[in-house]
């Protein structure tokens, strides 16, 4: 009989008891040498805990900041041109239309003149009456000293006049001094006339373009009616709102003084025209003695001269009402660093790299945020790094492992 034959006539002798711890048995048998003899998994180094970061080597710069800024447009002198005397236009000059540019001094409206031509004529004929009537007044005078000093001499006795009126009267004074008179006031009719005559023909204060014009040939205008608007096209303003901390940046602001030529602030005007960047060169005219109470902000004016005046390169000419960024130019420093705005940290502080491994918590002093970019005042060199990414928890002189990608 075989062994298994055996094995098999021994287990049917068991009881079902016995039996069934047998099969127990031999299960957790069967279990133990599974577990004993199964395959190893390849053994594997645990991950790193060392946090990987990017970094970016800092900007060192010295010399002059930028100030940021934008505005609209806007015309530095614009008023009603107006009439100061009464009548039916007669001519309009080509340019008295809304755009039409014209030069100071140019005819830009005639009045009917033939009203104020005989007022002119009036006055002058009454100016020549009031001559003759003072070169009667002298002669009658003279013949009064010749008659009273013939009186002197017939009698043979010293007279004397005394200076009162009645003295004066003797020598027919007041006659003279009433025609002199007269004559001053006609002269003076006589100058008001010609100016009125002169006034018929409506010249620009300046060099200037019609925004818009409400008065057309055969129209009647009265003395102050407005009959057009124009703007000076000498220089062009731009108001810029700062934040006190950007003013303080722009060293010289509150000297600054409207009309001032020295020691002006420079300034570069930059618009799109046609999808292409054009400039032009202005500076700061003024601040306003007075904080805008919505925005909290000081309002700069900028000027930019001959705005209408274009160059080789074909600059257009700088649009009213056209939104312009500026760049103004703020105060010197020795050394400056500029570093992208994330790798500015809780308003005070970056994350410097040292010996390629650790990680060093920099303080620093904001000076001014632009854009992405953050411009601080730290003591770093050129080749110093700094951190760019997140880190979940950081320690100064924590250890680190420095990115390969572009950004480092």
């Amino acid at each position: 009989m075989s062994v298994v034959s055996r094995a098999v006539a021994s287990f049917n002798r068991l009881s079902y008891f016995q039996r069934g711890v047998v099969i127990i048995a031999v299960g957790v048998l069967g279990f133990v040498l599974l577990m004993v003899f199964r395959p190893r998994p390849p053994q594997q180094d645990p991950p790193s805990r060392v946090p990987l970061v990017s970094t970016v080597e800092v900007d060192v710069r010295s010399g002059h900041l930028e100030v940021a800024g934008s505005g609209t447009v806007r015309p530095r002198s614009e008023v009603v041109l107006a009439s100061q005397v009464g009548g039916i236009v007669e001519w309009t000059a080509p340019s008295l239309v809304s755009g039409g540019r014209f030069r100071a001094g140019e005819t830009l409206l005639r009045i009917e003149a033939a009203d104020y031509e005989n007022a002119v004529e009036i006055a002058a004929a009454e100016v020549a009456q009031r001559t003759v009537e003072v070169l009667q007044a002298e002669e009658e005078v003279e013949l009064a000293r010749e008659e009273f000093s013939r009186l002197r001499e017939r009698e043979g006795v010293e007279l004397t006049t005394d200076s009162t009126a009645l003295g004066s009267l003797i020598f027919r004074e007041p006659q003279l001094e009433a025609a002199r008179a007269s004559l001053r006031r006609a002269e003076a009719r006589l100058r008001d006339a010609e100016l009125s005559l002169r006034r018929t023909s409506v010249r620009a204060p300046f060099d200037g373009v019609v925004r818009s014009e409400s008065v057309d040939r055969g129209q009647y205008v009265g003395p102050g009616q407005g009959i057009a608007v124009i703007y000076d096209i000498e220089e062009a303003e731009i108001a810029v709102a700062l934040t006190d901390e950007e003013a303080a940046l722009v060293e010289g602001l509150w000297d600054a003084r409207s009309g001032k030529r020295e020691n002006r602030i420079p300034v570069t005007v930059s618009a799109l025209f046609g999808g292409q960047p054009y400039h032009w060169p202005g500076y700061v005219d003024r601040a306003e003695g007075a904080v805008n109470p919505d925005t909290r902000t000081v309002d700069v004016i900028v000027r930019v001269p001959d705005p209408f005046v274009t160059d080789s390169t074909d600059r257009p000419p700088l649009l009213l009402g056209a939104y312009v960024n500026l760049t103004i130019r703020g105060r010197s420093f020795d050394h400056y660093v500029v570093v992208p705005r994330t790798a500015f940290r809780d308003g005070n502080v970056v994350w410097v790299v040292e010996s390629d491994s650790l990680l060093r918590i920099t303080p620093v002093r904001l000076i001014q945020e632009v854009d992405d970019l953050a411009f601080l005042d730290v003591d770093l060199v050129p080749g110093d790094r700094i951190v760019t990414s997140g880190i979940d928890v950081v320690t100064d002189s924590m250890a680190i492992r420095v990115s390969e990608g572009p950004s480092s």
